[in-house]
């Protein structure tokens, strides 16, 4: 009877998880379809409106890695609702913004719930039977990618309804409930891991972040030749260099640059943020370029509604693919699986560009691309996995879902500034810059294909450690030492 308890126990805490990150992938995509109704509701420009959800990105790509090591030190359940507290505050915020530049600090109050990953993750490994957390990371990743497709599909239904803000009222609600249900089913931490924050890491992660988006999404304005531009680009290279060296020789490393030694490791992360900028690109851009009117010769007026539904197709495929993924290991390795989702997303990338004269011709892509996603997001978290000792299971995993929201800030930023480079003179950016900012996720999504290749073929599972003093243990970002028994 307790094993059966146990059970109940471990899908009620796997539902509580799963809740606070499918409303927390959901706020990730749920302002993209509606960014150009954003954009003049507030009067702002459209190179500004992007950054409701680049600076969204921004914060969580550091929220993710920091916070996981707070809640390895002050306990994963209080880290967790820390987290749902802040999404909470940043929804209310951003349902009464007054103006862009209030919305957008809202935004980055929301990415602070970027820890729900890690913590998620951890939790899963210190709770779960040892058979059961590969299975349930693995799940657990999918519903992140099917969190993020389903906000797009909703906002346009919801805005249509009633208007964007309710985008911000009606998570505000889901999160409320979600975090009372974590305060009363999700288990405390059953150790916790000592050490430090490595503040400093985070100060240069968020700087070398900072100063390579600000000129990517700027650089048409000021000019990609000003010295500013110039400027910061050096800057975020020398930042990004200062941040590498200190991860390296940290004992409390954010992102263990130390893991990434691993052949299996660096090439399915840097397959990660490829496919974070090129799958974000087409959330946010997509949906704009349905929304374009017809009168420009190539938009199909859509409504926010009617672009989320033509998204439909590619959440569809991507919820089977991400299903089926796992059973077709055995038949399909996950390797090969990878590969397979970057050579249908460069495919889908390809017929965006140059096969979206009609509506169903960019469902149907859609639905393509959701394939390869659906595909190479669960192959990558089997493959991190099984690459690092089990003890390192929930923070490998962490980081790769830590890469995927980097590469998805780079990969907006850069296609903002291309739709935005070439404009109407009414405003709305030419039929060419949505092309050229297509075959932009194309080249990344072939880039991708190309390192998939050079991902070895798994041998068998990573060994455990040997048994090392708790006072010369290293400890692990995002995931707390092992239980003792």
């Amino acid at each position: 009877m307790p094993q059966v308890n146990q059970r109940a126990s471990h899908r009620l805490t796997f539902a509580v998880l799963a809740a606070s990150t499918a409303a927390f992938s959901m706020l990730q995509s749920l302002v993209s379809p509606v960014l150009p109704v954003i954009q003049r509701d507030l009067h702002t420009s459209a190179g500004t409106v992007t950054w409701v959800l680049t600076a969204w990105l921004l914060a969580a790509s550091v929220a993710t890695p920091l916070m996981g090591r707070i809640g390895d030190l002050a306990g994963k359940e209080r880290t967790l609702l820390a987290a749902l507290a802040a999404i909470a505050v940043g929804c209310l915020l951003a349902a009464l913004a007054p103006n862009i530049a209030v919305l957008i600090v809202a935004r980055v109050i929301q990415g602070l719930g970027g820890a729900l990953f890690p913590l998620s993750f951890g939790i899963i490994r210190d709770e779960f039977p040892p058979g059961r957390v590969v299975s349930a990371v693995g799940a657990m990743s999918a519903v992140i990618a099917l969190g993020g497709g389903t906000g797009i599909v909703l906002a346009g239904p919801v805005v249509s309804a009633l208007n964007w803000r309710w985008l911000f009222w009606i998570p505000l609600f889901v999160v409320t409930v979600t975090g009372l249900l974590a305060w009363r089913f999700v288990p405390p931490s059953p150790v916790r891991s000592a050490g430090r924050v490595n503040w400093p890491a985070a100060a240069l992660l968020s700087g070398w972040l900072v100063a390579l988006l600000l000129p990517l999404s700027k650089g048409n304005a000021w000019g990609w030749a000003a010295p500013r531009t110039i400027g910061l680009f050096a800057l975020a290279a020398l930042l990004a260099a200062a941040w590498v060296a200190v991860e390296v020789r940290s004992r409390t490393p954010l992102i263990d640059m130390r893991m990434m030694r691993l052949p299996a490791v660096w090439t399915t992360n840097i397959v990660a943020l490829l496919f974070g900028a090129g799958m974000f690109g087409v959330y946010a851009f997509l949906p704009q370029f349905m929304q374009i009117p017809t009168s420009t010769g190539y938009g199909f007026g859509s409504s926010a509604g009617e672009a989320g539904l033509l998204m439909v197709p590619m959440l569809a495929t991507m919820a089977v693919t991400g299903m089926l993924s796992g059973p077709m290991a055995t038949w399909f390795p996950s390797r090969v699986q990878v590969v397979a989702g970057a050579l249908l997303t460069t495919l889908a990338s390809a017929a965006f560009a140059f096969a979206h004269a009609h509506p169903w011709e960019v469902a149907a892509a859609a639905a393509v691309f959701g394939v390869g996603i659906g595909l190479a997001y669960a192959s990558m978290t089997s493959l991190i996995v099984h690459s690092v000792p089990r003890a390192q299971t929930g923070a490998a995993s962490g980081m790769n879902a830590n890469i995927r929201t980097i590469g998805a800030s780079i990969g907006t930023a850069v296609v903002s500034s291309v739709v935005t480079s070439d404009l109407r003179a009414d405003g709305l950016p030419t039929e060419h810059a949505f092309t050229t900012a297509f075959v932009a996720l194309g080249v990344a999504a072939a880039l991708s294909v190309a390192v998939a290749l050079l991902i070895p073929r798994p041998r068998h599972a990573a060994p455990e450690p040997a048994p090392v003093p708790a006072e010369e243990a290293a400890p692990v970002p995002g995931l707390a030492t092992a239980r003792t028994t």
